[in-house]
């Protein structure tokens, strides 16, 4: 049986500059992964690469034992990779609806699809601002609308890059139990973010990043025993 997402001593970077070195990774279907570590240590152009928006130098990745190396970003998506990128990137001059519409994916194979009403459903928000430019939104209501939009792909795998970073409270809150209910639905994920008690709740396992090489990994119960080893590397 084929990981869902898993790369071979992956290596990349910008130009010729690299940024990760040999990174092996892998996760299942249905599983929560975090990603950890300070920022600019690799997590985001991890990411980025798995996403086909940075080439890699060498290496190899696969999605349920897919070869994704010369796959484009367009590709990734229909094979089943949701994205959320950091910064949001919604687009401005489309209403909400439209937004979500944009992307939308509707694979017979899915047995209850992401439809515009599950989306109003897990954030209501959109549903009040349905008509709304993406670009007259809060911070906090375009992050619900990156996360829509992604979650419109009907994705297996939905990977959110700073996904609560500079959000009020109540915002962060909310899309947190989004995510717990997602994670109830068995959608796999990937995730970065700062709030290490909320991933700790989260995620299955935690991968930490240093310099463009994985540290350590384990699960949560992992994380919390060694902590004081593991603190050392993350931005809390």
């Amino acid at each position: 049986m084929h990981p869902l997402l898993s790369s071979q001593q992956l290596v990349a970077g910008y130009a010729q500059s690299k940024v990760l070195h040999n990174i092996d990774f892998a996760m299942q279907a249905g599983e929560v992964v975090a990603l950890l570590g300070k920022n600019g240590m690799g997590k985001s152009t991890f990411i980025k690469t798995i996403m086909g928006l940075i080439p890699p130098h060498s290496g190899t990745m696969s999605l349920d034992g897919a070869e994704l190396n010369r796959a484009p970003t367009y590709t990734r998506a229909r094979l089943g990779i949701g994205y959320v990128p950091e910064g949001r990137l919604v687009f401005p001059t489309l209403s909400v609806r439209e937004n979500l519409l944009a992307t939308a994916r509707q694979p017979t194979q899915w047995p209850a699809p992401f439809t515009l009403t599950k989306i109003y459903e897990l954030f209501p928000r959109l549903a009040e601002r349905a008509q709304h430019f993406g670009g007259q939104l809060s911070g906090g209501e375009q992050q619900m609308l990156a996360i829509g939009r992604a979650l419109m792909t009907n994705p297996r795998l939905l990977i959110l890059d700073e996904v609560t970073e500079g959000l009020a409270p109540l915002i962060r809150q909310h899309i947190w139990q989004v995510l717990h209910e997602l994670r109830t639905q068995g959608l796999a994920m990937l995730v970065v973010d700062k709030h290490l008690h909320a991933l700790l709740n989260l995620a299955d396992r935690h991968v930490v990043f240093e310099k463009g090489r994985v540290i350590w990994q384990g699960s949560s119960s992992e994380l919390e025993q060694q902590r004081h080893q593991v603190e050392k590397y993350l931005s809390v």
